[in-house]
């Protein structure tokens, strides 16, 4: 790497130490993020290949790995380690709304399910398990996959439900075309999951629909009592 290249990482690493990334620009940011995944070549005009092809540092950042490799200079280190960014913010905010919060009403459990569903591409289930006291005790990941009455396995909720210990619980899925207001479907499976917690003694406290940074109380809107 010859000495240009040096100077202008150094410039960029010491601008970051001293000012965060508030003013940068994506290519800038892209090009920092680079440094590490192509240690020994110019990352700029990389990081504009990245920019022009996805439009946007989200857009680079939301792309498959397969089509990150489309771009010349980006090598399959470098797209798993562009991957690995939005995962590991999933995981950082997830663990910002750590288990043992106390998840006492819609507002709570939306702001919490959110982190779960960032970033996510296709439908998932996650059921919030919580003690007399509103507090969190488990989230798991129920289903992965197309989302209907016959893939949501209740008898694996209840069971979940029962390990834990939990006196309700809060169901969870996410709707990918972006829109959070429920289907017939939805409204049929919570129905089912509420009658057969109501036989073991727990709770279905709300059924709560994401979609992007928004979400939907079935309960709240009046879908079941």
């Amino acid at each position: 790497m010859d000495n240009i290249h040096k100077g202008h990482r150094d410039r960029l690493r010491r601008r970051f130490r001293e000012e965060g990334l508030t003013h940068f620009e994506d290519l800038h940011i892209l090009e920092l993020m680079l440094f590490h995944a192509l240690p020994r070549r110019d990352t700029s005009p990389v990081a504009h290949a990245l920019l022009k092809q996805f439009g946007s540092l989200a857009g680079v950042l939301d792309a498959r790995t397969e089509d990150l490799m489309q771009v010349a200079g980006i090598s399959e280190n470098a797209a798993l380690y562009l991957r690995m960014f939005p995962q590991v913010m999933q995981r950082y905010l997830h663990e910002q709304s750590a288990i043992g919060n106390i998840l006492a009403d819609t507002a709570q459990c939306g702001r919490y399910l959110l982190s779960c569903y960032f970033q996510e591409r296709e439908e998932v289930v996650y059921l919030l398990c919580l003690d007399a006291k509103c507090k969190l005790l488990d989230c798991s990941l129920i289903h992965r996959g197309s989302v209907n009455s016959a893939s949501v396995s209740v008898r694996k909720i209840v069971e979940q439900a029962l390990r834990c210990n939990a006196t309700s619980v809060v169901l969870s899925h996410n709707h990918v075309s972006g829109v959070a207001l429920p289907s017939q479907e939805d409204l049929s499976t919570t129905q089912q999951l509420k009658t057969a917690l109501d036989a073991v003694g727990i709770t279905l406290t709300d059924h709560i629909i994401v979609a992007g940074d928004d979400f939907v109380s079935l309960r709240d809107t009046g879908c079941f009592t």
